[in-house]
């Protein structure tokens, strides 16, 4: 199959209808109501007969009576219908989800800004956000899908991976990057940077990355590969494309192509596009934060044919309320099909993006269905 055939209309199969727009009858309404849906807030509001207030649908308040309940599509039908507002969830306000954002948002201005080595702690952080440190720490970590120490530990590999090319030496760049100690730097080295810290400094020259290009039904496939195990499978539709986005990573790197040994892994890789039930058992090199890993770990337990939301996997990693964190995280991925974040779609069935084309993971989808 083409690249073209993929996105060509397919006669057989019935058109996909838009999704039923949500909380539209009062039943499901009312289940939001009930469920204190947060993802309700801003599309209704429902208002209380015996008590004369209105509020969101995620309000904590005592649950009233079915029969004392009304909805109203904004707060201005509802308050042109005598009620006043919630004092407890504040509905004619800014959401609570967006004043949870800006709070987190600032705390993550002040750690960036304070430098590597100033970084706040938890309690001033938590004094600056007007929370305790218990309250805050979960707030932080429901937003940003990680913990203020992961947030502050992400900043500084950052630097370090932008630091390390112009250094004057390794030992520089480390320190400047925020970390205390040779030790504590080379303990972690290897997982920020893939290669050891001299190599990447050398945009990766000494390193030696395996790679080679195939094809497949889906057009053109690279698959590349360290020590570790294979770090790089990518998609497309330009087999030149492919090569210099991996040459880019590493420009110094010692890649080598054309390796008659290495075209096992490119066959493994091929075959997980053609028949994705047969598994991949070649070793993989996952970079990425301790976030991101989670993730991908949790997805490559995903059975071919079937799919998970964004929400499912923020739940089966213990961080329920990191669904975006998560889809973050899919894009952030570098291992087509065999981290399959294909098989994650939106919660009305979507498929969302795909770091390779949506085209691609429709197709992909479809092939695991049968």
């Amino acid at each position: 199959m083409t690249l073209a055939a993929l996105k060509a209309p397919n006669p057989t199969r019935p058109p996909i209808r838009p999704a039923a727009r949500p909380y539209a009858s009062p039943s499901q309404r009312w289940r939001a109501v009930t469920g204190r849906d947060r993802r309700a807030d801003g599309v209704f509001y429902y208002s209380v007969a015996t008590t004369g207030i209105y509020c969101r649908p995620s309000c904590a308040s005592r649950l009233a009576l079915r029969e004392n309940v009304r909805f109203h599509d904004s707060c201005a039908d509802a308050e042109r219908a005598g009620f006043r507002p919630c004092k407890r969830c504040r509905p004619d306000g800014a959401a609570p989800q967006s004043a949870r954002a800006a709070l987190v948002a600032a705390a993550c201005r002040a750690i960036a800004l304070a430098g590597p080595s100033n970084a706040p702690d938890l309690a001033c952080l938590a004094k600056s956000s007007g929370l305790s440190r218990f309250h805050f720490h979960r707030l932080f970590k429901s937003v940003a899908g990680c913990t203020p120490r992961e947030y502050a530990a992400g900043l500084r590999a950052a630097r370090l991976r932008r630091g390390l090319p112009e250094s004057r030496s390794v030992t520089e760049a480390f320190y400047g990057a925020g970390f205390n100690s040779s030790g504590r730097f080379y303990a972690q080295s290897a997982s920020l940077l893939g290669m050891n810290p001299r190599d990447f400094r050398a945009g990766g020259k000494g390193a030696a990355i395996r790679f080679a290009i195939g094809s497949c039904s889906l057009g053109y496939i690279l698959v590349a590969s360290t020590d570790k195990g294979v770090c790089a499978i990518s998609l497309g539709e330009d087999p030149e494309k492919l090569a210099r986005e991996l040459q880019d990573r590493f420009p110094n790197a010692a890649l080598a192509g054309d390796d008659p040994d290495f075209a096992r892994r490119v066959s493994a890789a091929v075959g997980l596009v053609e028949t994705p039930g047969a598994g991949f058992d070649l070793p993989l090199d996952l970079r990425g934060t301790a976030f991101q890993i989670r993730v991908w770990r949790a997805l490559r337990q995903i059975p071919p044919g079937e799919t998970a939301s964004y929400a499912d996997i923020a739940r089966r990693i213990g961080r329920p309320k990191s669904a975006r964190a998560v889809a973050r995280a899919c894009a952030a991925n570098s291992l087509a099909v065999a981290v399959p974040c294909h098989r994650v779609v939106r919660l009305n069935g979507d498929p969302g993006g795909y770091r390779w084309g949506v085209a691609r993971k429709r197709a992909l989808l479809a092939r695991e269905r049968g």
